[in-house]
């Protein structure tokens, strides 16, 4: 999946690249579920100046270790070095580069809309059509989840801000890689008497 900066909410890139040549780049991290790691990989992207879009981390089946999602705004003849760069890093796993390969990228909406009681049908359905379900409601409107790619969930904010007053808070986005690849750690930087060496916690 490819991502575009600048155009109305993230669509997809067109295939006219030179038109819009900023794209998203969406790296997903396993990474030890340590103090200071999350510092590292988002410092080393601040000190090079990249802007993140948005960022996502839970632990995963081994409470030891955490999958990071990041979507950063990245210039494409940079994006080989910036994995690299994270592949370093001390506590990375394993970072990869899911921009252009086969992935699943998904994001959670949740929005409030104060609406008329004329127009309460038509969020509903509208709601229905986008595959939301209503997770609170009021006399004064609904709360509103929804679970989707990221352009897909544009559409509907658009929607929704079309029926009334609306509030929304975005997840992230999350992502998963279609084709199966094992894990590859890195191997551990080991002082004379067999340590490992930890980055102290700045």
């Amino acid at each position: 999946m490819k991502w575009c900066w600048g155009r109305p909410n993230r669509w997809k890139c067109p295939l006219n690249k030179k038109a819009y040549p900023n794209m998203l780049q969406v790296i997903s991290l396993q990474l030890e579920n340590k103090p200071g790691a999350l510092m590292r990989v988002t410092g080393l992207l601040s000190q090079r100046g990249y802007n993140i879009e948005s960022l996502t981390v839970a632990r995963t089946l081994d409470p030891e270790i955490s999958r990071m999602t990041i979507a950063v705004d990245v210039d494409s003849t940079q994006r080989q070095q910036v994995i690299k760069q994270m592949n370093k890093l001390i506590n990375v796993l394993q970072a990869i580069d899911l921009t252009e390969t086969p992935s699943v990228v998904r994001e959670l909406v949740l929005l409030r809309i104060r609406t008329t009681q004329e127009s309460r049908t038509a969020v509903l359905k509208e709601a229905e059509i986008f595959g939301g379900r209503v997770v609170d409601s009021s006399t004064e409107g609904f709360a509103i989840e929804v679970t989707g790619a990221p352009e897909k969930l544009g559409e509907f904010i658009d929607v929704m801000g079309s029926y009334g007053e609306i509030d929304v808070t975005r997840s992230g986005a999350l992502a998963i890689a279609l084709e199966s690849k094992r894990l590859r750690l890195q191997p551990p930087v080991l002082t004379k008497d067999g340590s490992k060496i930890e980055e102290p916690v700045i």
